[in-house]
C-alpha cells in the first residue's frame, strides 16, 4: 500500500491514457467461446445473468466460485489456463505497471441488472483498486457511479472508485463483458491516474 500520495483523492471516475484494439479484444473473447462461464456468487446484488471467466485467480484455486472471487485474504495470484488462450488479453495485462491481482472477464446479459452497491475497500486511497475495459457493450447499457452516468466505449480503460455507490443495466439485445482488473495501488498507477485527471 502506497503513503504519501495514497492520500490523494482520485474522481470517482478517471480514463486513463491507455487504449485498446476493440476487434483484438473481441477476437479473444471468441477464443474462449464454449468456456462456462461462473454465476456471480452474491446472489442478491443482481437480477438476471451475471456471470464471470476467471484469467487470474488466488494461486491454488480450483473450484469455480474461488476462481472469481477477488478474495481480500490472498496475497498470492496466478494465470489460470484460459489467459494462455488469449494472446491479446495477456499484452493488455502487460500494460498495467502494478501488481495483478484477480483478473476476470465479466458478463451482464441482456435485461439483466446489477443492484446498487458499494466494492467495500475498491479504491486507490484504500490502497487496491478495480480497473475495467469494456470488450463488447452497447449503447442500453447503462452503468451508475454515485448516481452519474459513466459511458465506456470498447477498448478504453478506466479507473472508477467502486466503494462508492454504482449499479449497472443491461437493457441492450447483447451481452456487455468487461476486462475487470484488480490491482494495488502503485506509483505507476498513481502517475496514470494523475495523467487521467489532467486530461
Amino acid at each position: 500500500m502506497l503513503t504519501g500520495s495514497a492520500q490523494l483523492r482520485y474522481p470517482d471516475r478517471l480514463r486513463l491514457a491507455l487504449s485498446f484494439d476493440p476487434g483484438r479484444l473481441a477476437e479473444d473473447l471468441g477464443r474462449l467461446r464454449g468456456v462456462v462461464w461462473t454465476d456471480h456468487f452474491v446472489r442478491q446484488n443482481y437480477d438476471g445473468d451475471w456471470s464471470a471467466i476467471p484469467l487470474r485467480a488466488p494461486v491454488g484455486a480450483t473450484h469455480p466460485i474461488r476462481m472469481i472471487y477477488s478474495d481480500p485474504t490472498a496475497k498470492a495470484f496466478e494465470d489460470t489456463p484460459l489467459l494462455a488462450r488469449t494472446p491479446y488479453f495477456r499484452e493488455v495485462l502487460a500494460a498495467f505497471g502494478c501488481p495483478l491481482q484477480a483478473v476476470r472477464l465479466m458478463r451482464l446479459a441482456p435485461a439483466s441488472v446489477i443492484k446498487e452497491h458499494r466494492d467495500g475497500d475498491l479504491a486507490f486511497e484504500h490502497g487496491a483498486v478495480r480497473l475495467h475495459i469494456p470488450v463488447a457493450t452497447n449503447p442500453q447499457v447503462e452503468f451508475l457511479l454515485n448516481g452519474s452516468r459513466v459511458v465506456m466505449e470498447p477498448g478504453s480503460a478506466w479507473y472508477l472508485r467502486l466503494s462508492d455507490p454504482h449499479s449497472v443495466s443491461n437493457m441492450g439485445s447483447a451481452d456487455r463483458v468487461h476486462l475487470v482488473i484488480d490491482a494495488i495501488a502503485s506509483k505507476w498507477l498513481a502517475a496514470a491516474l494523475e495523467e487521467a485527471a489532467r486530461h
